[in-house]
Formats: C-alpha cells, sequence, structure tokens
C-alpha cells in the first residue's frame, strides 16, 4: 500500500523548512511572476529557473497559487517584519506601523505583484489576518487586544485601499511622512487600552417603584 508523505503546514510569515532550497524557488518565482505575471508562469518554469524538480514545488508550497502566497508573503516580511515593528518603544508603535506600510507599498515590484488578480487579494488578506493582526492581539494581550488589533489592522487596510489599491486624489497626494501625521493620532488611539465603564444604579428612595404606593406617617 503506499501511503502518501503527508505536505508540511505552512507557517506564517518568511518562508521555513530547507532555506537555500525554498529561498531559491521564491526568489525564481518572484522574478517570473514580475516578468510575466501571475497566469503566464508556469510551474515548470519556476522548477526550471530554481534549478530544482517540479514535485518539489508541490512538496513544499503545494500548488502555484501556494507559491505565490509565499512570494507575496516573502515581501511583507521583507518590508513589514512584525517582530522588528513591535520590539520598539510602545510610544512610536504607531508610527513603525504606518512606516512599514507604505515603504512596503511604495515598492514598485510589490506594486506590480499586488496587480495580479484574486490571488494577490488573497495572499495580502492572508498576510493581514494570520501575521500583523494575530501577533498584534498577542502583544497587546489583556481583555480587549483582538479589539484593539482589530482597529489597527482597519485603519492600516483603509491606508492601503484609498492610497494604493483605488486611490482616492487626497490620500494618493500625501507623502509618506504627511500619511504617517495624519494617520499616527487615529493609531495611537486605537493601541490605546480601552477603559472598562461601570454604570452605577442609585435607588431613589424618594420615587416609588410604578404600581406602588408610598405610605408616609
Amino acid at each position: 500500500m503506499n501511503i502518501a508523505a503527508a505536505a508540511p503546514v505552512r507557517t506564517r510569515g518568511r518562508p521555513q523548512g530547507n532555506p537555500p532550497t525554498r529561498e531559491s524557488i521564491v526568489s525564481a518565482a518572484r522574478t517570473l511572476f514580475l516578468e510575466r505575471g501571475y497566469r503566464r508562469t508556469t510551474v515548470r518554469a519556476v522548477a526550471g529557473a530554481a534549478g530544482v524538480d517540479p514535485a518539489l514545488i508541490a512538496y513544499h508550497f503545494g500548488s502555484k497559487k501556494g507559491l505565490f502566497a509565499d512570494v507575496m508573503q516573502f515581501q511583507c516580511a521583507r518590508a513589514l517584519t512584525v517582530d522588528d515593528v513591535l520590539a520598539g518603544d510602545p510610544a512610536t508603535l504607531a508610527d513603525r506601523l504606518i512606516d512599514a506600510v507604505t515603504h512596503l507599498w511604495e515598492d514598485a515590484d510589490f506594486r506590480r505583484l499586488t496587480a495580479q488578480g484574486d490571488e494577490a487579494a488573497d495572499a495580502i488578506r492572508e498576510y493581514l489576518e494570520q501575521e500583523l493582526l494575530a501577533r498584534l492581539v498577542e502583544f497587546l494581550g489583556g481583555r480587549d487586544a483582538t479589539a484593539r488589533a482589530t482597529a489597527v489592522v482597519t485603519i492600516l487596510g483603509g491606508l492601503i485601499y484609498t492610497r494604493y489599491l483605488n486611490p482616492l486624489l487626497t490620500p494618493a497626494a500625501l507623502t509618506p511622512s504627511e500619511a504617517r501625521h495624519v494617520l499616527a493620532p487615529a493609531l495611537r488611539a486605537a493601541l490605546a487600552p480601552r477603559t472598562r465603564t461601570t454604570t452605577t444604579r442609585t435607588a431613589h428612595l424618594s420615587s416609588p417603584a410604578p404600581g406602588r404606593t408610598t405610605f408616609r406617617p
């Protein structure tokens, strides 16, 4: 009986496994995706450029779509390294997040990759949700960590959409430093711990409950 080898579990962020092999495949794939586009790039062509057997690409990445997702995530990790962003001064975390996003999206090659259809959109969504959002929840901690991290990623997603994917005139005209100046206050507010509000119920003894009669001596 033939037992198929289990495919490796994909991890967040930069590709793992056999680094020289995986990274040579990702590098070759990135070049071909930029030159030919997603549709015209074949797994066999990537294997030939990387000098590996096509079966090795299927083993490491599952499919061409999985390979493209890793190319996108590798690009994201180069500019938006979450560990580095979170490691600095908490007071300037909002500024670092905005700078990392604008640095990534100002790169012409990355912009060309993001224009390659649903595959690019899926890869961006996966990175924002599984890498940035999940890591922010872990970093912030506490009962409101998910809400705060969600607010942060929503603001950054709005920046990406209105400045790069479907540009609006005013956001697109901002320089990266101006974008940071405009959005940092909102991002700092999203990152800040939320104050629990409590409602104090005061009994008004002088005001009888409806339907009751108050007898006074």
